[in-house]
């Protein structure tokens, strides 16, 4: 059971696993179709962000860095599972603080394994010896490694507004040098400016002609638009029953198709989540094996109703 706070305007809710505040059956998503396979690299980042769901600073280690064996032995566990998984996604934290990302990247591949880096594109990324790996990683598996940039917002000033005065122009430049060397990239942006959907993709289209960036603004794949992750804000709590209204299915929802790898500072071994939204509650997390984490979700936070069922978003490529 989680401390409900009288302040918190879901009061009350998400409390139970099983049911609901009005003591309906909550809605469970079985793992149906594992298709990603997430690597938390660690929480440290070079930057502070205004509104990181993960709180993520050049300070915060709760979670730590995360090793290539430790990632191999989770490559092997794949495989003994028989997991059917397509995709390798590394996230943080800014994955390229770890020192072992390009290993860790490369040890995905070399298995067949399509790779999603998500990153700031900022300066971790553009260091000497990252570079060369990432151009040596290209060389063998370009078709297979996507970075994602987080470009908040297609302007300079909100993008700025988000992440720090000058955060743009040094995004910016890891892009440009990721164009000029043919790796691939998609972009990540938020929805919390108050102008439309159509709009905004109005507004990184002409981002990406500006700066000849071979990116589909229109393509959700390619320009994911993330809702605001604001536990503050009233939610419904899902349902059995809201799969049929909302016309819905279980499968849709991303903790059918994937599961996240994080090691907790202190921490003897990696553990593995749920869903990477959730990396600090304990109630998604399953076990240090893949075949514990085989187990039901209960949808029993405000994100997995609105970021994942009514938003129907998913931080795979």
């Amino acid at each position: 059971m989680k401390d409900a706070s009288p302040l918190d305007a879901n009061s009350g809710k998400f409390q139970n696993p099983s049911t609901t505040a009005d003591g309906q059956t909550r809605a469970t998503v079985a793992l149906s179709r594992p298709e990603t396979l997430w690597f938390n690299t660690g929480t440290l980042c070079n930057i502070t962000c205004a509104n990181c769901y993960i709180e993520s600073s050049p300070t915060n280690d709760r979670l730590v860095y995360i090793t290539a064996d430790e990632v191999r032995d989770y490559l092997d566990q794949i495989a003994t599972r028989g997991w059917p998984i397509q995709e390798i996604g590394f996230t943080g934290g800014e994955p390229f603080m770890n020192p072992q990302m390009v290993d860790m990247a490369r040890a995905a591949l070399e298995r067949g394994y399509r790779v999603l880096i998500l990153t700031n594109a900022m300066r971790p990324m553009m260091r000497n010896t990252v570079r060369q790996g990432l151009l040596d990683l290209a060389r063998h598996w370009r078709d297979q490694l996507t970075l994602r940039i987080s470009v908040d917002h297609w302007s300079q000033e909100l993008h700025d507004k988000e992440r720090g005065e000058g955060a743009f122009a040094k995004t910016l430049e890891g892009m440009t040098w990721l164009r000029d060397n043919n790796l691939r990239m998609t972009v990540a942006g938020r929805t919390v400016w108050g102008e439309t959907e159509a709009a905004a993709r109005d507004g990184y289209a002409r981002f990406y002609t500006t700066h000849a960036f071979d990116i589909d603004a229109y393509d959700p794949g390619h320009t994911v638009l993330f809702p605001e992750m604001d536990e503050a804000v009233e939610v419904p709590e899902i349902t059995t029953a809201c799969w049929g209204i909302l016309g819905k299915s279980p499968d849709d929802v991303m903790c059918a198709s994937s599961r996240m790898v994080v090691k907790r500072r202190g921490a003897a071994r990696p553990t593995v989540l749920a869903c990477t939204l959730l990396p600090y509650a304990p109630e998604f997390e399953l076990g240090e094996t893949l075949e514990q984490a085989e187990r039901d979700v209960a949808l029993n936070h405000p994100h997995c109703a609105k970021f994942c069922v009514l938003g129907g978003a998913s931080c795979s490529a």
